[in-house]
């Protein structure tokens, strides 16, 4: 496991109370995940049974462990699931969070086709604690027309909410939507999907989770 910092990584945080980190997606990577997952989708297990998302295609890529929904199951080559590690261990240690254990928890896809959506949920693994993360791997330049405010568009927009309140803070966030953009953070951070209004598209995202056993005493003084 890499469990030191590498700091020619470049990211970019966004601070909700909680952080966020944005990656680049390496090319290679981008295209691998985007190829494997069209040549399988049909063969792919559904993730929809354990997941909030009123998405019929939510398909899983990888998961770590049998459970009573998903069995135990990788369609990712090492590389990938040794890069998707190293990413989650940079966050952690670009913020000086001491650990003591890591454990890439399952990997899927969720593509959105019109009018379907992500409520607004968090996420958790084998513990409650932990990071998560979204991949953008198909965004649609039109994601159809927008009923109101269209100088201020929000369909087919993932937001994000941190823990704090009060004035003069920075509550929510919702990023510009990029392919290869990379977003990790805490399981308990409250995001959500809205929907888009073209049939003839479909958005496409990659979700990670990685259970992050660690000291918190320590880590809010780090």
């Amino acid at each position: 496991m890499a469990n030191e910092n590498k700091p020619e990584i470049p990211f970019h945080v966004v601070f909700l109370g909680q952080r966020i980190n944005r990656y680049e997606v390496p090319l290679d990577i981008f295209i691998v995940i985007n190829k494997i997952y069209e040549s399988r989708v049909d063969t792919l297990p559904s993730a929809t049974q354990q997941l909030v998302g009123q998405i019929k295609k939510e398909h899983s890529l990888y998961n770590a462990e049998d459970t009573p929904r998903m069995k135990k199951h990788n369609v990712l080559p090492p590389y990938i699931l040794a890069w998707f590690e190293s990413i989650f261990v940079h966050y952690l240690n670009s913020h000086h969070f001491p650990i003591k254990r890591i454990h890439l928890n399952s990997i899927w896809v969720n593509e959105m086709e019109a009018h379907e959506y992500n409520p607004i949920h968090v996420h958790q693994g084998t513990l409650f604690t932990g990071l998560s993360s979204v991949m953008m791997l198909k965004i649609p330049k039109d994601m159809g027309p927008e009923i109101a405010r269209a100088d201020n568009p929000s369909r087919g927009t993932l937001q994000l909410m941190g823990n704090c309140a009060g004035y003069f803070t920075k509550t929510d966030f919702s990023p510009s939507l990029k392919e290869r953009s990379f977003y990790i953070f805490p399981y308990d951070m409250r995001h959500c999907v809205y929907p888009h209004n073209n049939p003839s598209v479909l958005r496409r995202t990659l979700a990670a989770n990685m259970d992050v056993d660690y000291d918190p005493i320590k880590g809010s003084h780090a």
